[in-house]
């Protein structure tokens, strides 16, 4: 478990001495250091992956590279030796990244497909403890039930076509994966925190889109009628879950995870929430008022208030007894 202290105020205050205020910068710039390695190595994998699939003339070279890639970085790691686990890393990575590329190149991105990539890309980070590829296996999860992303020019996309069933799944996982972290070692703590966070992310992805469309509940309707073709049918246009429902839940959902993360002082929880607030706030604002220099004033106007009022929580929160025992 992470947290975010002040040491110049605890110094200040006399809640820290100056001997435990150095050891804990000592500290700190280790793990930053670590940060920034895995940082950069995070970037260089994925960009050697997608690299080395684009230059491999077919799927199955890149999948049986990816295979030979994975075997070599598991031996490093079975081996235990220090100096070779940055190396054992970024091969159980690299291979794990290009065996899913070539998996969803041959299936043609099919659900089987993905789900096998899911299960690839979490085996692989719980091997190689990776927190990029805990991540990508959420993600790809997400991607079974038709969540998925884009870009063209000066434009961003983002899609999911199952807006109450990503919610219920990803709660879950994130709720599963949360209390899981508390029983496990350092480690696998930071990927089950991982998976608990990205699953967070997919919840309120979920919010957002269901509060602009509403949810037509097509994989439901595709499994009651036995018919996959309604999936992708946009006849069935009926709306079975109204925009509203969405725009309220998240309100309380938000509110209710606000709660939580200051009582337990899960700081990341509270800024997740924050920014997904102003989402959800300017979002629902501009939808029915519209852009309008009025709108733009008051919206600002009450974004301000919550600010100043999030502000004297936090002094109050900030104003409570700690303990260092």
């Amino acid at each position: 478990m992470k947290i975010v202290l002040d040491l110049s105020k605890l110094l200040e205050q006399g809640k820290l001495s100056p001997e435990e205020a150095e050891r804990l910068r000592g500290l700190a710039a280790a793990d930053t250091g670590a940060f920034a390695i895995s940082l950069l190595v995070g970037l260089g994998v994925i960009a050697v992956s997608a690299g080395a699939v684009a230059l491999v003339p077919r799927p199955e070279t890149a999948l049986m590279l990816g295979v030979a890639m994975f075997a070599i970085g598991l031996v490093f790691t079975l081996q235990g030796k220090e100096r070779w686990s940055l190396l054992a890393q970024i091969f159980v990575v690299v291979g794990a990244l290009m065996f899913s590329a070539g998996v969803l190149t041959i299936g043609k991105g099919a659900l089987a497909a993905m789900l096998i990539v899911t299960a690839a890309l979490a085996g692989a980070s719980i091997v190689a403890r990776s927190s990029l590829l805990m991540a990508a296996a959420v993600l790809a999860l997400g991607a079974c039930l038709g969540a998925r992303s884009g870009y063209w020019h000066a434009t961003y996309m983002l899609a999911i076509y199952e807006p109450l069933a990503t919610i219920m799944l990803f709660s879950l996982i994130a709720l599963g994966t949360y209390y899981l972290s508390r029983s496990l070692s350092s480690d696998y703590e930071r990927l089950a925190l991982i998976a608990a966070r990205t699953s967070v992310f997919m919840v309120n992805f979920g919010f957002w889109i269901g509060s602009l469309w509403g949810d037509r509940l097509l994989l439901i309707r595709a499994l009651l009628r036995g018919d996959p073709g309604t999936l992708t049918s946009y006849s069935v246009s009926s709306q079975v879950i109204p925009s509203l429902a969405f725009v309220i839940g998240w309100a309380v959902a938000l509110l209710g995870a606000g709660i939580w993360a200051a009582q337990v002082n899960r700081r990341w929880m509270i800024n997740v929430v924050a920014v997904f607030a102003a989402i959800h706030f300017y979002t629902q604002w501009f939808e029915r008022l519209g852009v309008e220099p009025i709108s733009v004033v008051i919206g600002g106007l009450l974004m301000l208030g919550l600010a100043l009022g999030l502000w004297m929580f936090n002094r109050r929160l900030a104003a409570r007894p700690v303990s260092l025992a």
